[in-house]
């Protein structure tokens, strides 16, 4: 059975029981649940929002991977108060599309949006993308920070083992003015920069996993004015359930790791992060 096979049997499994809810509530930064629903055998997208809600996970980002999905998540965030939009073309997608320019000319569109509110995922992956495939990753990124300053949208930054080069290009075509490295994945160096420029961290489930000292360590150097947190849903899912479907009603675990690596009070550290939810993407009502 090949990794991907594997992954995909372990997300068809059984979700995760509830965890005790966060006294004060949070937001999702980041989750797929047309993914989640397609490849888990589990709840509907409503039920699977009304979720989130009971654990204290008041509000979710659903993010956009290519035009289709970003088209229903688009009209998701149209009908549910409780949801937001960002759309984009994923960074392992771009080399693959025979005209990645129409794409790019129906991701602005949408991002015109009331409820779009942010323009990823984007950004640069060179795990999974061979060399032969990086300009066109590269054209994909520059035109996403384009869209994103165009329509004054936050930037959701995709950044797999690419973290100088994620920097050299918004360098290059100057930054949008809200950032956010999702699923952050560098070390306490790059975290620090990153905070030096202003963007936001948004820390996964990954958090959580043993050999993550280093996502920790940046942790600790974030100041909660600049931390988010996600799911990237189904995927990544937090200790003690590595391996099982992910989805927004689990975040509780995360937070709770996150304050204790940190050392912040669970509370103000949730107050914090639910007021960057504001600031980064606005208001859901």
């Amino acid at each position: 059975m090949s990794t991907r096979e594997e992954r995909a049997t372990r997300r068809a499994g059984e979700f995760p029981p509830p965890p005790e809810p966060l006294a004060v509530p949070v937001f999702d930064s980041h989750t797929h649940l047309d993914i989640t629903v397609h490849e888990t055998s589990g709840p509907g997208v409503t039920e699977l929002i009304d979720a989130a809600v009971r654990a204290g996970v008041d509000r979710v980002v659903q993010v956009g991977v290519d035009v289709a999905s970003s088209k229903w998540g688009a009209e998701l965030a149209a009908q549910d108060e409780r949801v937001l939009a960002a759309v984009a073309i994923h960074p392992n997608d771009a080399p693959r599309l025979a005209d990645l320019d129409e794409a790019l000319r129906e991701i602005e569109a949408l991002a015109a949006l009331p409820r779009v509110r942010g323009i990823g995922e984007t950004g640069l992956d060179t795990f999974r993308t061979n060399a032969a495939g990086r300009p066109a990753q590269e054209t994909s990124f520059r035109a996403h920070i384009a869209i994103a300053k165009r329509h004054h949208r936050a930037l959701i930054i995709h950044d797999r083992d690419a973290h100088a080069d994620v920097l050299r290009l918004l360098d290059e075509e100057g930054a949008p003015e809200v950032v956010v490295l999702h699923c952050f994945s560098g070390d306490e160096a790059f975290a620090r920069e990153c905070v030096r420029r202003g963007y936001f961290l948004s820390f996964a489930g990954t958090v959580t996993f043993g050999s993550a000292d280093n996502l920790r360590a940046a942790a600790r150097a974030t100041p909660p004015a600049q931390m988010l947190v996600e799911t990237d849903a189904p995927y990544l899912t937090p200790k003690p359930f590595r391996g099982r479907p992910n989805a927004s009603y689990l975040i509780p675990h995360t937070m709770r790791a996150l304050a204790e690596y940190t050392g912040h009070d669970l509370d103000e550290l949730c107050a914090a992060v639910s007021a960057n939810g504001e600031r980064v993407f606005g208001p859901w009502k």
